[in-house]
């Protein structure tokens, strides 16, 4: 019993690890991968925003088309920039050298972002972009710090600038503001962009794991038969041994 117990201990410790440490609150994405329409608008998001530099290469047009309740050519006309054909996968042109050159480092491929980091994580960074002017590209970003990347949503969004505090001798991002004038106000309101950025991250949870919805569907079922098949197991163990003292 001992070992067993050392052994469930050594197993959790990476998990328990994890949750014990520090780092920036992550906030609730409360996204819904059941929700065809707030898909659909990830979607869109995702095509116009993300797929110039980030590909999803692990994910097709035509699957995409009859997850989200779209036929061929609605996704053709509307999803599909960087090729013609419905079969294939949601890849970029850009070069991998030239990337590197522009970016320091290559994009990364967003297929299983969403299972890597989790969806908060996703939803507060595409929100946490704040002005820092040096970095190359004039931005930071509270979840990423140091991030290679442009605020490519600035005109949804606006500006924002970080505000901080000293915790403990170190200075901490306290919260972000729009910066002051025109650059901080975006064509869509704080609600609105955040209702977007949860679009969007649907759409990225839904990309990793487009069969969610039956796994956990399935799942039930699975849990189901388990308990009737325990109570049964349990009713015929006791039947083969109730006569062995």
């Amino acid at each position: 019993m001992k070992k067993l117990i050392v052994a469930l201990l050594l197993a959790v410790a990476p998990v328990l690890g994890l949750a014990a440490g520090g780092g920036v609150h992550l906030d609730d994405a409360d996204i819904d991968v059941s929700d065809q329409a707030s898909l659909q608008r990830g979607a869109k998001y995702f095509v116009n925003y993300c797929l110039s530099c980030h590909s999803a290469k692990f994910q097709r047009y035509n699957r995409l088309a009859r997850d989200l309740g779209l036929t061929d050519e609605e996704v053709k006309a509307n999803l599909m920039f960087t090729t013609d054909r419905i079969g294939d996968t949601m890849n970029i042109a850009m070069n991998p050298i030239n990337a590197e050159a522009w970016f320091g480092t290559p994009p990364p491929d967003l297929s299983l972002i969403a299972r890597a980091r989790g969806v908060d994580y996703i939803y507060t960074y595409l929100r946490g972009f704040y002005v820092d002017e040096s970095r190359p590209f004039g931005v930071n970003n509270v979840v990423f710090p140091d991030v290679g990347m442009p605020h490519v949503m600035w005109e949804l969004q606006g500006m924002q600038k970080a505000v901080f505090e000293e915790v403990d001798g170190q200075k901490v991002i306290k919260e972000l503001v729009p910066v002051e004038g025109a650059a901080g106000k975006g064509s869509m309101t704080p609600e609105e962009f955040d209702g977007a950025m949860r679009d969007l991250t649907a759409f990225l949870s839904y990309v990793a794991e487009p069969v969610q919805l039956e796994r956990k569907r399935l799942g039930t079922w699975v849990l189901l038969f388990l308990g009737v098949f325990f109570v049964l197991a349990y009713l015929m163990k006791k039947e083969y041994w109730k006569d062995v003292h």
